[in-house]
């Protein structure tokens, strides 16, 4: 990795070494929990560091929060002290929180996030020297683009939003309007199922069922209707027949009459 240029002010430092004090020491915590809720996500490029107060590699002393450097530990040019969460790099989930202030310089630039050293190793298939507190082996890397997500805001001053540059001093204010945590849907929408359409009724609902009053003495299912309309035009087929019937007979008649007639 390139030099790097950290701007923390002696300011900052006897800012925080009082408050310090109170966290202790030891890590944050050693893995991602997945069923945690997100605070805010969001991306950005991100550099590394370690700073173990042995003045090698620009260390500039111990972590301003006075946690002992670790993995895990980060740099935030804005967000609160403690404050937990995690990153994702080409499918790799590392968790951090934030135990120092920094980058410094670079955070005017887009570079909002500070690694340690070792979590940087890891996500970019690396190895941290301890010699030169540099991670080798992973093809120069110094800066990655990753996705971050804050699942605790730590207490005291601090922005609690998307992270801005060191210089606007906005790690040294109470954020009062903290983000919104973003919208995560709790399960789908139950889609309707469509209506089963009769078959060949071209979309139209399927006809109601014929009452048993309605359904003729043979046990049939046609509408009543329809029977009445059989029975009627069977009883006009009879009157036609019968009809036809008489006028065969007068046509005979007519015969026999016309015979007589001329047979006078």
């Amino acid at each position: 990795m390139s030099a790097r240029i950290r701007m923390r002010s002696f300011a900052v430092l006897t800012a925080t070494a009082a408050g310090a004090l109170a966290f202790g020491a030891g890590a944050a915590h050693a893995d991602v929990d997945e069923g945690q809720k997100a605070l805010l996500k969001g991306s950005t490029t991100a550099s590394y560091f370690w700073d173990d107060s042995s003045g090698r590699a620009g260390d500039t002393g111990l972590p301003a929060s006075g946690k002992p450097m670790q993995k895990g530990l980060a740099a935030s040019p804005s967000w609160p002290l403690m404050t937990e969460g995690y990153v994702v790099y080409k499918g790799k989930k590392m968790p951090f929180f934030v135990g120092d202030r920094g980058p410094g310089n670079p955070s005017n630039n887009g570079v909002m996030l500070d690694l340690d050293a070792k979590t940087f190793a890891e996500l970019t298939g690396g190895k941290f020297n301890s010699g030169t507190l540099m991670v080798d082996g992973n093809g120069g890397k110094g800066h990655i683009d990753i996705q971050y997500v804050i699942t605790k805001w730590g207490d005291g001053v601090g922005k609690k939003n998307h992270p801005v540059a060191f210089s606007t001093g906005a790690w040294s204010r109470v954020d009062r309007n903290p983000a919104k945590p973003p919208t995560i849907l709790a399960e789908k929408k139950t889609e309707k199922k469509p209506e089963v359409e009769a078959p060949g009724s071209g979309g139209a609902a399927a006809p109601a069922a014929v009452a048993a009053s309605e359904r003729p003495a043979g046990g049939g299912t046609k509408p009543a209707a329809a029977a009445s309309g059989e029975e009627s035009s069977g009883v006009g087929g009879a009157v036609l027949a019968g009809g036809l019937a008489l006028a065969g007979g007068g046509v005979v008649l007519g015969r026999d009459r016309l015979r007589k007639l001329l047979g006078r």
